[in-house]
């Protein structure tokens, strides 16, 4: 079968979003354009890694134009969207790997998110290399984002990671509604 390659170039949105309560959150990256909507589900830390990858890539990109790029050096306050997923989140694949880059001719950021796919223990094979399309690879998500749509894109990821439960004041472990059994505590529920 051949591979699905969910492609936008630029899509007309692209975050990072959640289903549920804290503590039993589903993460989402989303791609929509003219009616089209792609989800894959990935984990929290995925989120967070490419939220801080995309600000460093960026970050670099200003660095070495010398701020002669149209990448903008904050998230422009315009562009911020934080409204929900689009509904009915339909989750496409589950990310496995994920890949960056920054194509100069275009001045546009290139996101990828591929499936997890499974490894033969006992095959020989190089790693595979996200930005060749193999026919037969696992599905992918493939974004291409302008500066500011990056940076607006990373601003709302770092939010939604740190918007979870809050920390305990004593061991820092995050606390349920019901509140948890707290190790600094010897065992007593806070």
């Amino acid at each position: 079968m051949p591979r699905q390659v969910f492609f936008y170039d630029p899509p007309e949105r692209f975050v990072a979003g959640t289903v549920g309560e804290p503590g039993q959150r589903a993460f989402y990256l989303q791609a929509s354009d003219h009616g089209r909507v792609t989800s894959v589900l990935l984990e929290k830390t995925q989120v967070a890694a490419l939220a801080e990858r995309v600000e460093e890539l960026l970050d670099e990109v200003v660095r070495r134009s010398g701020g002669s790029t149209a990448v903008p050096a904050v998230a422009p306050s315009d562009l911020i969207d934080s409204a929900p997923l689009d509904q009915p989140v339909v989750e496409e694949f589950r990310v496995g790997t994920m890949a960056l880059a920054w194509d100069e001719s275009i001045e546009r950021l290139i996101v990828e998110a591929q499936a997890i796919i499974e490894v033969d223990p006992d095959a020989e094979s190089d790693e595979p290399n996200l930005f060749e399309d193999d026919e037969n690879g696992p599905p992918m998500l493939r974004v291409r984002l302008s500066g500011a749509m990056a940076r607006v894109f990373a601003k709302r990821a770092l939010e939604l990671v740190s918007a979870g439960r809050p920390p305990c004041p004593f061991c820092s472990l995050p606390l349920d509604p019901q509140g948890h059994v707290c190790p600094r505590q010897n065992g007593y529920r806070r």
